[in-house]
């Protein structure tokens, strides 16, 4: 990353957003900061702190602020929110400190338990399907674009580590791809090649679904969305340029769950998915 500032941007960002919905909730009740002070015990100053974003929450912080307004209901989805903001921080400090590798493992814990991925994608092939020279393009980029620890070659073995693990588990992969991310070139054509023809190979996998949206395909419903993986109904990781944002709120998966549907529906599957992939691989014959 260039600067601390900005790894930690989206992460300060949700913290905010969560100390201002404590503070909507307060004004939704019709109460001032003195009766949320009042109703819990705390000083008004701890009510301050809690609104502005000064001071992360605790998850008993959150139940009391909830119940004083009377909207017991809404705590898990703000607890939620907290712990992903507090691990987002976190997440950022690690991956400046230790590298490309350890973040490959970090995922590890998550994807053990998982038993159904599912995971689309606008950018790049996902991790779990590709292969290691494509990998190691791909991580190249990452790291020569934020900089940091030179642990390229350890963090692809980690990823291939990873994704035999996930293989080995019995877990299903179902994947819904634009198409652009085959005609997305890393590495060279060869690696290319080589990339698109192990996702050939994956369609014949019976724990793998793999969809491609026809670029130019219309859509009323929704557009080109980031990427994301949906880990069973546990939790959310989203890919964006300057973090991997955990989502855990459940109103926030039932979104993503949605969405991935809605997507999977415009995809194509079977002959002419692979129709588009062999069209992917003969254009490349043509690059210069």
């Amino acid at each position: 990353m260039a600067a601390t500032h900005h790894q930690s941007s989206a992460a300060l960002a949700a913290r905010q957003r969560l100390a201002d919905r404590l503070r909507e909730l307060r004004l939704d009740a019709g109460l001032s900061g003195r009766d949320v002070a009042a109703r819990t015990g705390w000083q008004p100053s701890k009510v301050s702190r809690l609104e502005t974003g000064k001071t992360p929450p605790a998850d008993a912080d959150i139940r009391a602020w909830c119940a004083a307004c009377e909207m017991d209901e809404l705590a898990p989805d703000l607890i939620a929110a907290s712990r992903a903001a507090a691990s987002m921080y976190m997440e950022w400090r690690r991956l400046q400190r230790a590298g490309l590798k350890n973040l490959q493992n970090s995922y590890v814990p998550a994807y053990a338990r998982t038993k159904e991925f599912r995971v689309y994608s606008s950018t790049v092939v996902p991790g779990m399907l590709q292969t290691p020279d494509y990998a190691l393009a791909m991580l190249r980029s990452v790291a020569a674009f934020h900089g940091g620890v030179d642990d390229v070659e350890a963090a692809v073995q980690a990823r291939m580590e990873r994704s035999e693990m996930v293989r080995n588990s019995g877990s299903r992969l179902v994947v819904v791809l634009e198409e652009s991310v085959l005609r997305h070139v890393l590495g060279g054509a060869e690696v290319m090649a080589a990339q698109l023809g192990a996702l050939l190979s994956a369609m014949s996998a019976p724990a793998v679904s793999l969809g491609i949206i026809p670029a130019g395909t219309l859509r009323q419903d929704l557009w080109t969305l980031e990427t994301f993986t949906l880990l069973d109904a546990e939790r959310v990781s989203v890919e964006l340029l300057t973090a991997a944002v955990t989502v855990t709120a459940p109103s926030e998966i039932a979104q993503y769950r949605r969405a991935f549907a809605a997507m999977a529906e415009h995809a194509v599957y079977g002959a002419p998915a692979r129709e588009l992939v062999a069209g992917a691989i003969q254009s490349l014959s043509q690059l210069p």
